[in-house]
């Protein structure tokens, strides 16, 4: 245990962490003004009149829509403030608050590179990632330091580990690496792409992509932190997640690894980024020990880390069916996935059936991510019960639920009978999803 402690506290440069803030902080920034300027604040914040909850976060609620535009822009300047390093515990603080309260307030928006967002933001949190090449520095609000024990950069690189390595994983089965699914059909709508758009038709084609997917993210970590093929590990980072973003339109996820791979470069090159932009001479100092309660914090943090994603093994079925222990996986691209909904509510006083018109209580992006994920649809039929408490005073709620997952045929996926008002939106399992796994 000394010998952990005394690696964890071995003392280097703080110039990797101030890389990461930075790059972490733009890119949070420009992405938050281009989510704005997309209209996705109207659509999935405002537009919708119901929002579906998390398990045990169903007291979040959207707040007045006279407020959310007005917190979006807070949230904004806080990145930029926490990039350059002005008021950056708070700056950041006050983003992981606005950025987590938004991503709770509606389940259907998940997405991992969001998630992964809260995370990197939390690791920093602990992290002094201002006190070099900050404004704080410069206006006096800290002192600086140019070196930091290696305990900051370390945890860091343990959660992007655990980002591929899980992601690998989940990658090896027979959908992905046999069979090609999904990418086989998202790569037909490329047919036009340049170049090699005459390639992209073939199931061969799709092979290689995703036998090369599955190779990279199990071992491209080991690469990267091997000194001799970093560079090149790097580089396959680069045009690895460039066509990720090209093709697949995945968000800020690419970008986000793109960016925060540089961790694994050496103190050298990221003193070069700093050595003739910093004003702030090098200086002799001692480097404090990170505190005991903190490295037990970061073992329970990823503790937590590593048993998120094994959770789907407590049910029983497919999760990539189910959807039962599926979130927080980091599963990522493993799905084409769609799904019909079709709720009738009876009432039982009188036998009275009535169909419920989905669009008249969710959006369009709602009713997509409702049709395929049980908790979605147990909330779904509760609030239609709610609606229509007035003229139904007794009421029954049941679905028939088809799905399709990557180009199999639609089946049915929620027992047809089952009154949903009747069963909990908890972590328990699900014996009433009758379609529980692939052929």
């Amino acid at each position: 245990m000394k010998a952990v402690v005394g690696f964890l506290n071995r003392s280097r440069s703080i110039t990797p962490l101030v890389t990461f803030r930075i790059t972490y902080g733009l890119l949070l920034f420009f992405s938050s003004i281009r989510f704005w300027y997309q209209g996705w604040i109207d659509s999935l914040f405002i537009e919708p009149s119901f929002h579906f909850k998390y398990y045990g976060f169903h007291w979040i609620t959207m707040c007045p829509e006279m407020l959310i535009k007005p917190l979006f822009a807070v949230m904004i300047l806080a990145a930029l403030c926490m990039a350059v390093g002005l008021f950056y515990r708070y700056a950041l603080g006050l983003f992981l608050v606005l950025f987590t309260y938004f991503e709770l307030v509606d389940a259907t928006n998940y997405l991992n590179h969001h998630y992964l967002v809260i995370l990197f933001g939390i690791l920093l949190l602990c992290a002094p990632a201002h006190r070099y090449f900050s404004l704080d520095v410069r206006r006096g609000a800290v002192t600086q330091s140019t070196q930091i024990p290696q305990f900051y950069i370390l945890i860091l690189i343990a959660q992007i580990a655990a980002v591929y390595t899980f992601a690998g994983l989940a990658k090896l089965n027979s959908d992905w690496l046999l069979q090609a699914m999904p990418l086989r059909i998202w790569l037909l709508e490329y047919q036009d792409f340049p170049l090699v758009g005459g390639l992209l038709k073939y199931t061969q084609t799709a092979l290689v992509f995703s036998w090369f997917a599955a190779l990279y993210d199990c071992t491209i970590i080991y690469f990267l932190l091997y000194g001799p093929t970093r560079k090149w590990a790097y580089f396959t980072v680069v045009v690895f997640h460039i066509l990720t973003a090209v093709f697949f339109n995945i968000g800020i996820f690419p970008w986000l690894m793109i960016v925060s791979n540089l961790i694994f470069f050496g103190d050298v090159f990221h003193k070069r980024l700093y050595a003739q932009k910093s004003t702030f001479a090098p200086t002799k100092e001692n480097v404090p020990r990170v505190q005991p309660y903190l490295m037990i914090t970061m073992l329970v943090f990823f503790t937590v880390q590593l048993l998120l994603p094994l959770r789907h093994l407590a049910y029983s079925g497919n999760t990539m069916v189910t959807e039962l222990g599926y979130r927080f996986g980091w599963r990522v691209m493993l799905l084409e996935k769609a799904g019909i909904a079709t709720f009738t509510l009876r009432d039982k006083a009188d036998d009275r059936y009535m169909e419920i018109d989905n669009r008249q209580y969710l959006t369009e992006f709602q009713e997509k991510q409702m049709a395929i994920q049980p908790d979605f649809m147990i909330q779904f039929a509760q609030h239609i019960a709610a609606r229509n408490s007035d003229i139904v005073k007794s009421s029954a709620v049941s679905v028939a639920s088809f799905i399709t997952i990557n180009g199999r045929v639609s089946q049915r996926f929620i027992q047809q009978d089952l009154d949903l008002l009747q069963v909990q939106d908890d972590w328990s399992d699900k014996p009433w999803i009758i379609y529980r796994s692939v052929k």
